[in-house]
C-alpha cells in the first residue's frame, strides 16, 4: 500500500499568524486615524467667533466630560466636527437660537460599527488571503523540481481519453509493418472477447524500436487516437528525481492510476532513460535510484500482482542499451520495428507534408523522394518547411522543385557562404580535391553512383562531392568497403599528385577511413589474420577500462586497420595518376560552374563503372556483412560506421591554405569527404 506524502502544514501556520499580527496592529495604530470623524479642538472664543460668523451647524453638550461639541463649516465650506471646553455662559443658548444653530443630543465622531468591522477585518483578511495564493502559486513555479514538493511521488502522466490527440493511423504515412502490429493491439482491445474465445491474450507490452524522427511518437498518438480507451503518455526522463525512492513511487502511482481506468495504454517515450542495463558494479558506476526506479517498472509490468487490461506502449531508439529483464516476454511482448521509409513511403510521407504548400503543378514528388534517401520523417517535414522558407524569401508565388534542392543541400551541407574569402589557389586545391574524389568513386564499380560536385562553400565545407546509395543493395562486401576507403581517400591523393604536398584539409576523410577499416576488422570479422571475431560490445555493459583482448591483439588489429586503409591507398593513387588530365579538366570546369552533375562527369572521365543492378553477382571468395549491419540498423555498431550506406559524421581542419574539411549527411543521404 503506497503511502502518500502529505504536504506540510508550518508555512500555512507561520502565514496565517503573521498576518493576523498585522491586521491587529493596523486596527490598533493605523485604522482609527482613518475610521473615525477627525475631531479639531478649539478655544472658546473661537467657537463664540465661528457662531458669531454662522458656520456652526450642530451643537451637543456633554456635562460630564465638560465638552461642547459642534459642527462647523470651514474656510472652504466643509462641515467638520469641533470640540471645545464648556464655559458659564447664560447668553449662550440665545446666541445659539438666534444663529438658528441645532441643539443636537450627541454628535459621532466614529464610523458605524458595521463599517468600522468591514474595514477592519473583512477586507484586510481577505487581501492576505488573496495574497497568500499569488505568493504560493509564484513560489512553486520557481522552485522547479522542488514544485512538486505537495505532489512528491506522484505520476505527472497525460491522459487522452479517445481521440483527443487528434491522431489517427490516416495521419501517418509508411510504416506500414508498424501499423499493422498496433492496429491488432488497438482492436484487442476493441474486440476482447474475439481473441480470448480462441485464448489468446492480451499482450502486456509493445516496444517501438527505430532511429530518431522515424514516427515512433506519432505512432503512439495515433493509437490515443484508435484506441478510445485512457491514454497515459509519460517521459521516461519524469521518473528521475533528485530524491531516493521518488522514481519507484512515480512508477507505482503511474500504474495505480492505469489499473483504475483499466482497460487502458500506458505510453513511455525514451525508456532507455530508466531502462538502461544495469551494471555489474553497480556501486561503483551505477545509479541507485535509476535502478530502483527500473526494478519497479519490471515489478508492475510483469510481478505477482497482474494489470489486467494495462498495455505499456514504449518509444526508444537505443534498443541495445535496454536492460535484458525488461526487453523479455511478458513484459514486452513483441518489439516493433521503426525504421527509415524507402523511397515509396517517402514519397508517400512527402504528400502527406505537401499538403498545406502551394506547390509548382509540374513538381515530381518521386523526384523528391530518390533524392532523400535515408531521410526519416522528421527530415522529410523539415524540407518541405525550409523548401517552402527559401521560396517565402525569394517572393514566389509556389514552392518549386530548385527551393526543394536548395532545401536538401541546405539541411544535408549547411548555409550556403558564397562571400567566404578564398584566393585562387585556395579555390583550386578544393577544386582538385572533389574531382580526386568523384573520379575515385566514378571509376570503381562498387561506390556508389556519384550525383553532383561542388565547391560552393556550405557549413564547415569548402565544397563537396554528392553521391546517393543505392538503396536496394541489402549486402555489403568486404571489397565494396574498402573501394569506399579509396574514394574517401581520393581527395587527398588528388592532391599529393597535383601539389607534391599534404594538407589537414583531408582530417575527416581520415578519419571515417580509420573508422571504416576498425569496423571491417574489428567488429565485421573481415581480417584474415584477426578472423571471424566481433569485439563489439551491443548490450553497453563492458567496462570501459579494460579491452576484451590481449595487447597483441590491439598491435594485430592495428596492423590490420594500416594495411585496409594502405591498400586503398594505392588502389586510389593508381586511378588518380591514370586520370590526372582528366581531373585538371573537371577542376576547370568546378572553377567555372562551381557545380557540376552526373552529366558533366560523364562527358570527361566516360560512363561510370557502376553495374546495373540486375548484373551484379556475388563474387566466389567475398565477404558479406550481416543484413543488420550493412543497413546500419540498430544492432550495428553505435560507434562505428554503418557497413551499409551512410554516415552522419563531421569533421574540420585547416590545411596550411586555410581550406577545411567536412563531411556531414542527413542519415543515408551523404556527401563524400568535403575539401
Amino acid at each position: 500500500m503506497m503511502q502518500e506524502h502529505k504536504p506540510s502544514k508550518k508555512p500555512l501556520v507561520y502565514y496565517t499568524v503573521v498576518a493576523a499580527l498585522i491586521i491587529m496592529l493596523l486596527n490598533a495604530l493605523v485604522f482609527p486615524l482613518f475610521m473615525g470623524n477627525q475631531v479639531i479642538e478649539v478655544g472658546y472664543s473661537d467657537f463664540l467667533k465661528m457662531v458669531d460668523a454662522g458656520s456652526v451647524t450642530q451643537v451637543a453638550r456633554d456635562e460630564q466630560e465638560g465638552t461642547l461639541t459642534f459642527l462647523a463649516k470651514d474656510e472652504k465650506g466643509r462641515e467638520r466636527v469641533y470640540q471645545t471646553g464648556l464655559w458659564p455662559d447664560d447668553d449662550l443658548t440665545d446666541r445659539l437660537t438666534e444663529k438658528g444653530v441645532v441643539f443636537a443630543q450627541s454628535i459621532p465622531t466614529q464610523a458605524s460599527p458595521l463599517m468600522t468591522f468591514l474595514f477592519s477585518w473583512i477586507l484586510p483578511v481577505l487581501f492576505f488571503v488573496l495574497l497568500g495564493q499569488i505568493l504560493s502559486k509564484k513560489l512553486m513555479g520557481g522552485m522547479g523540481g522542488m514544485s512538486n514538493a505537495m505532489t512528491f511521488g506522484k505520476a505527472n502522466a497525460k491522459v487522452y481519453i479517445e481521440s483527443q490527440t487528434g491522431k489517427t493511423f490516416a495521419d501517418v504515412a509508411g510504416q506500414d509493418e508498424a501499423k499493422e502490429a498496433l492496429m491488432e493491439v488497438v482492436d484487442f482491445l476493441h474486440h476482447p472477447d474475439k481473441y480470448a474465445s480462441i485464448g489468446a491474450r492480451l499482450p502486456k507490452g509493445v516496444l517501438l524500436v527505430g532511429p530518431p524522427g522515424t514516427g515512433k511518437t506519432l505512432l503512439a498518438k495515433a493509437v490515443a487516437g484508435e484506441a478510445q480507451v485512457p491514454f497515459f503518455s509519460i517521459s521516461g526522463s519524469e521518473f528521475v528525481e533528485m530524491f531516493v525512492g521518488m522514481g519507484a513511487s512515480k512508477v507505482r502511482d503511474l500504474f495505480k492510476q492505469a489499473k483504475e481506468k483499466a482497460p487502458c495504454i500506458v505510453f513511455i517515450d525514451e525508456i532507455d532513460a530508466i531502462g538502461r542495463a544495469r551494471g555489474k558494479n553497480a556501486g561503483f558506476s551505477g545509479n541507485d535510484e535509476r535502478e530502483n526506479t527500473l526494478n519497479q517498472l519490471l515489478t508492475e509490468m510483469d510481478g505477482f500482482q497482474t494489470n489486467t487490461g494495462v498495455i505499456v506502449l514504449a518509444a526508444t531508439n537505443r534498443a541495445d542499451i535496454l536492460d535484458k529483464a525488461l526487453m523479455r516476454a511478458g513484459r514486452f511482448d513483441r518489439q516493433i520495428e521503426v525504421g527509415l521509409p524507402d523511397v515509396k513511403e517517402r514519397e508517400a510521407i512527402f504528400n502527406v507534408h505537401l499538403r498545406p504548400l502551394k506547390l509548382d503543378p509540374q513538381l515530381d514528388r518521386e523526384f523528391l523522394a530518390r533524392q532523400t534517401p535515408g531521410f526519416s520523417g522528421a527530415d522529410i517535414a523539415n524540407v518541405c518547411n525550409e523548401a517552402a522558407l527559401i521560396a517565402a524569401r525569394h517572393n514566389k508565388k509556389f514552392v518549386s522543385k530548385e527551393d526543394f534542392l536548395a532545401a536538401i543541400d541546405r539541411i544535408v551541407g549547411g548555409l550556403e557562404k558564397p562571400n567566404m574569402p578564398m584566393t585562387a589557389a585556395e579555390r583550386r586545391a578544393t577544386a582538385i580535391h572533389e574531382a580526386g574524389h568523384a573520379t575515385v568513386m566514378w571509376s570503381l564499380p562498387q561506390c556508389d553512383p556519384v550525383l553532383k560536385v561542388t565547391v560552393v562553400p556550405r557549413g564547415r565545407s569548402l565544397g563537396a562531392t554528392w553521391y546517393v546509395p543505392d538503396e536496394r543493395r541489402i549486402h555489403v562486401t568486404n571489397e565494396a568497403l574498402q573501394e569506399r576507403l579509396a574514394g574517401l581517400l581520393g581527395g587527398r591523393i588528388a592532391e599529393e599528385v597535383s601539389y607534391g604536398t599534404l594538407g589537414a584539409g583531408a582530417l575527416s576523410d581520415l578519419e571515417r577511413a580509420t573508422e571504416t577499416a576498425y569496423a571491417m576488422v574489428a567488429y565485421y570479422g573481415m581480417s584474415k589474420k584477426i578472423g571471424p571475431i566481433s569485439y563489439y560490445d551491443s548490450s553497453g555493459t563492458r567496462d570501459t577500462f579494460t579491452k576484451p583482448f590481449s595487447e597483441q591483439t590491439a598491435h594485430d588489429i592495428d596492423t590490420e586497420v594500416r594495411r585496409i586503409i594502405e591498400e586503398a591507398y594505392a588502389k586510389a593513387r593508381g586511378i588518380i595518376e591514370r586520370k590526372s588530365e582528366q581531373i585538371n579538366r573537371m577542376a576547370d570546369l568546378l572553377l567555372e560552374k562551381e557545380t557540376i552533375y552526373a552529366e558533366d562527369i560523364e562527358r570527361i572521365l566516360g560512363p561510370a563503372a557502376q553495374m546495373p543492378r540486375e548484373n551484379d553477382e556475388p563474387k566466389k571468395g567475398v565477404v558479406v556483412a550481416d543484413d543488420d549491419a550493412a543497413s546500419g540498423t540498430a544492432s550495428a555498431p553505435a560507434d562505428a560506421p554503418p557497413a551499409g550506406t551512410g554516415t552522419t559524421q563531421e569533421g574540420d581542419a585547416g590545411s596550411a591554405s586555410g581550406t577545411k574539411t567536412a563531411a556531414s549527411g542527413a542519415a543515408n543521404a551523404e556527401k563524400s569527404e568535403l575539401n
